[in-house]
């Protein structure tokens, strides 16, 4: 979706002609100007569709924390994407995103120990060196940042899981194709078939790599020794839980790497700071993320009648807390639309909040620090060489191309 520095209101004054479910609107629109508008006028707001389906948009800062920390009232059980609108998601209650406490903790707290910043530090220096043979091939005439982007991740969450490199790219492929279906780059004929063949593919995938892991694999081998309710995971269990650690990792970081560039393009003096102080990468990193809001928005169901603003919310309602417009929420980010890389502090939900707040939050925080500070130790400054496009998903706030110059340091 396009950043600016300043989001004027949506132009129309009808809300519910306000459609935040057009893929469409995050490939060449601007949702923010959306978000601005029903933060301004309906910061809870019921939209009912033409087919009888209905949400909630939730889009302001407090609100959004409220329903993301709050599993008795609102449910993840159900699914966490608008792509489930309507129906209930299959991996339901098996998956660690899709279910609650107590299944959750059962599920997260081992991962978490394996993706905590202590269990990482191994793995500083192999980020450090993805990250250079990233810039190195940048350094190499105009290249696509977002394809190069793409493909970051999966060299150390790829590793993490035991998945042969071959893989790699693949993988990314389809963890694309599954959050945007209707992407014109990504699309396989309509959006029910890509869906659907995107997640035979990855299923297949994981299927197999479960069936030959051992407890010693990695994250894969910590998912086996997982118990819920005293038995070990099925192996419909185990295969969703693989394909959302990689989903988790693929359309976020590389994301968050490719909006924080551009946004260093489009303000150069921020970009400075962050070259003449070194100090300043984490706190770049923090508002990149801030900026971009990968996550573009997480699906919970009211669990109970309940009320949410003043407004009645009935027990089975969708709720949708829209991250992009958290994080521009004037009551708790001064200047929300003007990207400060000194800016303290930053409370954003980039990550989510609560209980589901992103299990791999910390690697990806080590490898965008990692990243960036190899960027401002050897980049002068990134050019583009062509135009941006946006990824048509209501999901990932991301960009597919981004061709640069990257002219590096001399001294």
């Amino acid at each position: 979706m396009k950043l600016s520095e300043r989001t004027a209101l949506a132009p129309s004054t009808d809300l519910d002609s306000l459609d935040l479910l057009d893929p469409r609107l995050y490939g060449s629109g601007d949702p923010h100007a959306i978000w601005t508008t029903l933060r301004e006028r309906a910061p809870v707001h019921l939209r009912s569709l033409p087919d009888g389906r209905r949400f909630w948009s939730v889009t302001r800062y407090h609100d959004v924390r409220e329903v993301l920390r709050d599993h008795t009232r609102f449910t993840s059980s159900r699914g966490t994407l608008l792509s489930v609108l309507g129906g209930r998601d299959p991996a339901g209650g098996k998956m660690m995103a899709a279910s609650d406490p107590p299944v959750h903790t059962m599920l997260h707290e081992p991962i978490a120990r394996l993706l905590s910043r202590r269990a990482l530090e191994p793995f500083v220096p192999k980020v450090r060196q993805v990250a250079h043979r990233l810039l190195e091939r940048l350094a190499d005439g105009p290249r696509d940042l977002a394809e190069l982007a793409a493909g970051f991740p999966m060299a150390f969450t790829g590793t993490l899981m035991g998945i042969p490199e071959q893989d790699w790219a693949r993988l990314t492929v389809l963890t694309t194709t599954a959050i945007a279906p209707e992407d014109p780059d990504f699309r396989l004929g309509n959006r029910l078939n890509t869906l659907a063949t995107a997640h035979h593919e990855l299923f297949s995938y994981f299927s197999r790599r479960a069936r030959r892991a051992s407890r010693e694999d990695g994250l894969i081998g910590a998912l086996l020794g997982v118990e819920v309710g005293g038995r070990g995971l099925r192996h419909d269990e185990l295969v969703y839980n693989c394909y959302s650690l990689l989903l988790g990792a693929n359309v976020t970081t590389p994301h968050a790497v490719t909006q924080t560039v551009l946004a260093f393009i489009e303000n150069p003096g921020e970009y400075r700071k962050v070259v003449d102080d070194p100090g300043l990468v984490s706190g770049a990193v923090e508002e990149g993320l801030r900026w971009s809001s990968p996550a573009n928005h997480f699906l919970r169901h009211a669990a109970q009648d309940t009320t949410l603003r003043g407004r009645q919310v009935r027990e089975g309602d969708a709720v949708v807390t829209w991250l992009g417009s958290a994080n521009r929420d004037e009551e708790v980010f001064s200047e929300p639309f003007r990207f400060d890389v000194t800016r303290s502090p930053n409370p954003h939900v980039a990550f989510g909040f609560g209980p589901h707040h992103c299990v791999g939050a910390a690697l990806a925080r080590m490898a965008l620090n990692a990243l960036f500070a190899e960027i401002a130790g050897s980049v002068e400054r990134f050019d583009l060489a062509g135009p941006v496009e946006h990824l048509a998903s209501d999901f990932a706030a991301g960009i597919k191309h981004m061709p640069v110059v990257t002219k590096l340091r001399t001294t």
